[in-house]
């Protein structure tokens, strides 16, 4: 039978196979083209802007218009995309509309 570090090799050597240089390759920042550099810029800027927003969102607002505990929401926007629109999808209890 195949030994656990002979089956991971066996597996790494296929993936590196299959994914070409993406796999254990170790590229730099100053090494990708500069519109790779850009989208990852604006990707990351977007990620933080939405995150910063459920956190402000998170601390203005009341215990009782939160589901669950605002601790748990606040880690959990930390969490890539996912975070930030769970909590804005799942974890807000919207106001009652005021009556004008």
């Amino acid at each position: 039978p195949m030994g656990r570090s002979a089956l991971v090799g066996v597996v790494a050597m296929w993936v590196n196979r299959e994914m070409g240089s993406y796999v254990g390759s170790r590229r730099r920042w100053r090494d990708l083209p500069p519109r790779r550099r850009a989208a990852i810029a604006v990707a990351a800027t977007l990620q933080l802007a939405l995150a910063a927003a459920a956190w402000v969102d998170l601390a203005r607002r009341p215990v009782t218009a939160v589901r669950g505990p605002k601790w748990r929401w606040g880690l959990a926007i930390a969490i890539s995309w996912v975070g930030p629109i769970a909590y804005f999808r799942c974890g807000r209890i919207e106001p009652l509309a005021a009556a004008s």
